[in-house]
């Protein structure tokens, strides 16, 4: 531990250089904005920035990504405070008793607790990711072509499980993932697959185009369905001087934002929505253990104070994973995990040795980002919250030309736009069905580097299948990845007698 916060110190070191500091600040600003809008989200806001990071060094790159991430985690209490709207998913909770103490005119003290608990767990979030991160990264160490193979299956199936609202339907759209992993070039052999005689698909399809194309063209055209919201009067903007909470506000939120940052922290280390999980966790503990469980939907401090903790440990806790064993646990992340790949920096065990500068110095930029973002998130509440007045036929077609032109700029290649228009109407498309675009993105990140891992891990054993069962570690997630397939089958045999005996009595 003591080696870790000494690389740490030599952390800030290098995230408080003038370049990483002003890309730390962008990503946090940009985050912000992004989590104020309705609709866009983390996941679209670092997809659409990811082009303007290319002439940018990797650290410096993913430092900007990341602030992006835990940025918009904070701005979206925001608008889920002030409008009773969530700018992202993971705010839906906030919305219950954020909105209610808005109306009674203690919105200020609302976004006030909101921005130090999120400061509090994000702390916290990082040091636990400084202790956890290298013991674990030692520990993978162990882990040969075989132990990824089953990892990368198991977060593969268990993340499909709980994105989507259908197994069925979220396996269906990764497998599409999949297919699309493997046109290009063959990663083992180098022959050309599915590429039809096509020069511009040797290189596969394009990371960026898909991701922009799914989160941001395929929000666009989503947003231009829904009527245009009508904010002025409603936006309930306070006051810089009602910003403070008092001191009751802050004795009923300190016990609830150390349970939230706890909650969080453990569920970003598991594959999922990790956010939404564990806001809705929290928010139920706290509804449990209060003397005073009917103030909860009224306006109750706590209720805001656990969730949003809880949305940022699990923000930090997610790197914990990407980092260390180079898996995805949450969509977000599968998206960081294309941009580090882009940038030439492949996450896992071998990450923290060889590139110690990038690592340390994107977790010490974590901790300044959350800093700026406590500094942020108070004053210019109203900025952010004028924000919302912009009117769509304006934004829309910004945001679209902005997906155009950094799309563009990635390979100059007009191609690449036609892919990015094309998945942005599956994306519209798939949305109408509710199929989630996340698992599709998981399946084009994770296909390739599942092949490599089997391929591998044949060649070592000569053909036989046996290795992946025959040591245990890959074996004990192949059990799990399987528990996690039949979970649904149960739920549904539970369910069939049910309707049955209801109809019966009727």
């Amino acid at each position: 531990m003591l080696e870790s916060l000494q690389q740490l110190a030599g952390g800030f070191g290098i995230a408080t250089s003038a370049d990483n500091l002003f890309y730390c600040l962008i990503g946090a600003i940009v985050g912000t904005l992004i989590g104020v809008l309705p609709g866009i989200g983390p996941i679209a806001g670092i997809a659409l920035l990811i082009p303007a990071t290319f002439s940018l060094n990797p650290t410096s790159a993913i430092i900007m990504l990341a602030g992006i991430y835990y940025g918009a985690m904070y701005g979206g209490s925001t608008t889920s405070i002030l409008l009773n709207v969530p700018g992202e998913t993971a705010s839906v909770i906030t919305c219950i008793d954020g909105y209610r103490m808005a109306q009674k005119g203690r919105a200020g003290p609302a976004l006030a607790i909101c921005a130090i608990g999120s400061f509090i767990a994000g702390t916290i979030g990082i040091f636990g990711l400084v202790a956890f991160a290298p013991p674990l990264a030692r520990a993978a160490l162990a882990f040969g072509p075989a132990e990824y193979f089953s990892l990368m299956v198991f977060g593969f199936v268990v993340l499909s499980n709980v994105t989507g609202t259908s197994l069925l339907k979220s396996l269906m759209m990764a497998l599409i993932g999949l297919i699309i992993g493997t046109v290009g070039l063959d990663p083992v052999k180098g022959d050309a697959r599915f590429t039809f005689g096509s020069m511009s698909l040797l290189s596969g399809i394009e990371f960026v185009a898909v991701a922009i194309g799914l989160f941001g063209i395929g929000e666009v055209l989503a947003n231009v369905e829904k009527p245009p919201a009508r904010l002025d009067g409603n936006v309930l903007v306070p006051k810089l001087r009602e910003l403070f909470p008092n001191l009751e506000d802050l004795r009923k939120s300190i016990k609830a934002i150390l349970r939230g940052t706890g909650i969080g922290f453990g569920v970003g280390l598991v594959p999922g929505p990790a956010p939404v999980i564990a806001t809705y966790s929290s928010y139920m503990i706290e509804k449990r253990i209060s003397k005073h469980p009917e103030q909860f939907g009224q306006g109750a401090i706590e209720g805001v104070a656990g969730p949003e903790s809880a949305n940022n440990a699990a923000c930090q806790s997610a790197f914990i994973p990407l980092f260390v064993l180079g898996i995805p646990f949450a969509p977000p992340t599968a998206i960081l995990l294309g941009a580090f790949l882009i940038h030439g920096v492949t996450p896992g065990p071998m990450m923290i040795s060889e590139h110690p500068q990038l690592f340390w110095g994107v977790i010490a930029s974590m901790y300044i980002g959350n800093f700026v973002l406590l500094l942020l998130n108070l004053p210019f509440v109203p900025l952010f919250a004028n924000i919302l007045r912009i009117p769509k036929r304006i934004l829309l077609p910004l945001v679209i030309l902005f997906c155009i032109t950094g799309m563009y700029s990635v390979n100059n290649s007009v191609f690449d736009i036609w892919v990015m228009l094309l998945f942005g109407g599956i994306g519209f498309l798939s949305g109408k069905g509710r199929f989630e675009g996340a698992p599709l993105l998981l399946g084009l990140v994770l296909g390739p580097k599942m092949e490599v891992a089997f391929r591998q891990s044949l060649m070592i054993s000569h053909g036989n299948f046996s290795i992946f069962t025959g040591r245990p570690i890959s074996l004990a997630f192949l059990l799990v990845t399987a528990f996690f397939l039949v979970i649904p089958l149960i739920r549904l045999g539970l369910k069939r007698p049910r309707k049955g005996g209801s109809a019966d009595q009727r």
